[in-house]
Formats: structure tokens, C-alpha cells, sequence
């Protein structure tokens, strides 16, 4: 039997990358909701064999950023200005409990590691310079921190689940309105203000302002996107 560390591991590095590089172009939106993924162009324009690209792209189906459909192929998931204004309104309701939840029981360390990342997050240039608000998913991502912050099992499991990779596509949308990129940081900022606290009232009042706001200018980037596309 092979030792672990004799085992090739540049296919899964190379996976891993190509995921990640898809997830990224579709979060930012250069492929756009409802594009058909055509794998050979793809792999040209990224310098790879299709297998590789395959396994990524099985891999962002399974987080429901792409779907398959007969007869079609595969292609960028999309969600109607409806549902995304129906989701986020549940999400705020959420997202506003567990935020209450994780001011009562956030420690003062990952408090320090949420201001961290908060100044990371106003270096980035599209930030600074009001052009959009792109977190990577996972830890990097602050509602994913605070949702774990909430230590409520079945909390986390439905923010974290349901839609939560697609949702960030309209996230950044959102975050791309004018002036937006800018609000969204200062009321990250005043979530950890009130989690430092351990203020659960003002702590739930501040993620669910937040979330209405990003709510309301996914609306408008929409509306502005499906007013464009009826040009074309």
C-alpha cells in the first residue's frame, strides 16, 4: 500500500484551482446568469486538458452555481428577480437571528479575526474604489463566520446550504450599485461594532438593515441588467 505522502496530488491542486477560478468569473458575473458553459472554448482560454475542467464543473453543480439541462448543456445558474427578493427577505429574518445568536456567544478572538478581515476587505481595489464587493466563500466570507458564530446547528446548516453559493453571485451585484461597495463595508463594520458588544438587539437590527439594503440593490442591478438585455 502507498504512503500518503507518496501520492500525486497536482490533478486535485489543479481541480481545486480551476474551481475556484470558475466560481470567481461567475460571482463577478464574466459568465453571467444563464451562459452556456462551453467546455472546449473554457479550456483553451484557460490553458487545460477538458478533464480537469469537467471535474470542476461537476463540482459547482453539486453547489448549484451551474445547472445542467437535456438537450442544452450546461449553463450559469439564474434566479428571477422575484425569487432573489423572496429569498433575501427569509434570509434577512435569518441572518438577523443568527447574527443575535453570535453576540451572545462570540469570543473575543474571532471578534479581532472579523475586524481583520474587515480591514483586508477595505484594501481590496474594487472596494476602495466603489467597483464591488467580492468575498471568496468559505471562512473568507463574513456572513459565513457569523453564521458559525451562532453555534445553532440547524441555523447554519440552512443559511449555509440552500442557495447559498448563488445567492453571492446577487451579493455582488448588489455590491456593484454605486456608492454600494463602500455602505456594505461601514455596515459590516458596525455588525462587529455590536457583536463586540454582545449586544443581541442592536447586533440583529444592524445584519438585518444590512441585508435589506443588499436586498434593495440586487433589485436595482437586476432591473438595470434585464433593462439592458431588452435593448439588445
Amino acid at each position: 500500500m502507498a504512503s500518503q505522502m507518496s501520492l500525486k496530488i497536482e490533478p486535485k491542486s489543479l481541480v481545486d484551482a480551476v474551481t475556484e477560478r470558475l466560481e470567481a468569473a461567475i460571482i463577478a458575473g464574466d459568465l453571467a446568469p444563464g451562459e452556456r458553459i462551453r467546455e472546449q472554448t473554457l479550456a483553451v482560454e484557460m490553458g487545460i486538458s477538458r478533464g480537469p475542467l469537467r471535474e470542476a464543473i461537476r463540482r459547482l453543480e453539486g453547489r448549484r452555481l451551474l445547472e445542467r439541462t437535456a438537450n442544452i448543456g450546461v449553463r450559469v445558474a439564474e434566479l428571477s428577480p422575484q425569487k432573489v427578493d423572496q429569498i433575501l427577505t427569509v434570509r434577512e429574518a435569518l441572518e438577523g437571528m443568527a447574527c443575535r445568536l453570535a453576540a451572545e456567544r462570540i469570543s473575543d478572538e474571532e471578534i479581532a479575526r472579523l475586524r481583520d478581515l474587515l480591514v483586508s476587505h477595505s484594501t481590496l481595489a474594487d472596494v476602495s474604489s466603489g467597483e464591488g464587493y467580492y468575498q471568496q466563500s468559505g471562512d473568507f466570507d463574513f456572513h459565513f463566520r457569523i453564521a458559525k458564530a451562532s453555534e445553532n446547528e440547524y441555523l447554519i446548516s440552512t443559511l449555509m446550504g440552500d442557495l447559498y453559493d448563488l445567492l453571492r453571485v446577487y451579493r455582488y451585484k448588489a455590491s456593484t450599485m454605486s456608492g454600494r461597495a463602500t455602505a456594505a463595508l461601514e455596515e459590516h463594520k458596525a455588525i462587529v461594532e455590536a457583536l463586540g458588544a454582545h449586544d443581541p438587539e442592536r447586533a440583529e437590527q444592524a445584519m438585518r438593515t444590512h441585508v435589506r439594503n443588499a436586498r434593495i440593490h440586487a433589485q436595482m442591478a437586476l432591473q438595470i441588467r434585464n433593462g439592458v438585455e431588452e435593448l439588445k
